[in-house]
């Protein structure tokens, strides 16, 4: 069976900087991918290479067969963002909310039909996150909890297969950590694919796959 992430020999520098060197793995459906590791290693980095915001020196990502992310040839590597905006949702450790708008209002700039974000309310993913209880506050007004719960609920804008996060639980109370454990495992038996950088135990005890990163490359642990 195709696997739904591929990643082969990604790497990424910043200037003569090497940040990433030789990062491959892969990741079937239902599967929850831990990378763990100290600030600045390069998780974050790789994590944006797979949701598409920043562009690899060279390597290959594929989404279920489908290229994200390849070498064109004279060391230029060429990127398919309708592949990456497709497959994946991403949830970076800053929020990307408006904070002026409500919640319900930044959220229709992703989902544009109406009566879809009105069910996701009600019964979807959103209703599973709690967000209906707070939807017509002003981001401003929120905490850093329920922030995080509505930039999870824009990454799933659209059902992806693959979820990509960013310490998730980062500076979150406990009640909030675990309601987020909860949506993710949801998420993953119902055959989603997630990606995360984390140092939380109970997020890492959803870990299929373990990585520890150090200096830009990634070593396999066990996960148990």
């Amino acid at each position: 069976m195709e696997n739904m992430i591929t990643v082969a020999d990604i790497t990424s520098a910043y200037g003569r900087k090497q940040i990433l060197h030789g990062i491959s793995f892969t990741a079937e459906r239902g599967e929850c991918i831990g990378i763990v590791g100290a600030n600045g290693c390069g998780k974050s980095t790789l994590l944006s290479i797979m949701a598409g915001t920043l562009k690899p020196k060279s390597g290959q990502l594929l989404y279920y067969g489908r290229t994200a992310w390849s070498d064109a040839g004279s060391g230029r590597m060429r990127g398919d963002k309708q592949v990456i905006r497709s497959m994946t949702g991403y949830v970076p450790q800053e929020n990307p909310l408006i904070p002026e708008l409500s919640v319900y209002d930044n959220l229709r700039l992703w989902y544009p039909n109406k009566k879809q974000l009105r069910q996701e309310l009600e019964q979807g993913f959103l209703s599973l996150l709690g967000i209906g209880e707070f939807s017509s506050k002003q981001v401003c007004r929120l905490s850093g909890g329920m922030k995080k719960r509505v930039s999870i609920g824009i990454a799933m804008a659209g059902m992806p297969p693959v979820l990509l996060m960013d310490e998730p639980s980062a500076a979150l109370d406990l009640i909030c950590k675990e309601d987020i454990r909860r949506y993710l495992l949801v998420y993953l038996e119902r055959k989603g694919t997630v990606v995360l950088t984390t140092h939380e135990e109970s997020e890492l005890s959803l870990c299929s796959k373990l990585y520890i990163m150090k200096d830009g490359r990634l070593y396999e642990t066990d996960s148990r």
